[in-house]
């Protein structure tokens, strides 16, 4: 499943990394702890968060993820955009909850599983 058809059935909104949008989505990862999500995600997971700071973006580029999914309306700090566009990061929002976000990507990621 690649990034674009998740942003589109999910009508996310594009902060940074739109051209790379192609991207392969392999998985999915829900959690604000960074030290939990660099320990426990896989690289081509697409993380969902309600953190906007910029250490986000290090955890992803660090992890080699999919991209950043801001829950709830969060919107980044200008620095984690900044960080975002300089690391090539794909970084989106939702007014969704995580747990709703979480539950629409992975039926799209694993629709025998839903």
């Amino acid at each position: 499943m690649n990034l674009d058809t998740i942003v589109q059935a999910l009508q996310l909104r594009v902060k940074t990394g739109g051209d790379r949008l192609g991207i392969e989505v392999r998985g999915g990862y829900v959690g604000d702890l960074l030290s939990d999500v660099m320990a426990n995600s896989r690289e081509g997971d697409l993380w969902i968060t309600r953190q906007t700071h910029q250490n986000i973006v290090a955890v992803a580029s660090l992890k080699d993820l999919a991209g950043i999914i801001l829950v709830r309306g969060a919107e980044p700090a200008t620095d984690t955009l900044e960080k975002a566009a300089l690391e090539n990061i794909p970084l989106l929002t939702t007014d969704l909850p995580a747990f709703e976000t979480a539950g629409r990507v992975h039926r799209m990621i694993h629709p025998r599983e839903a």
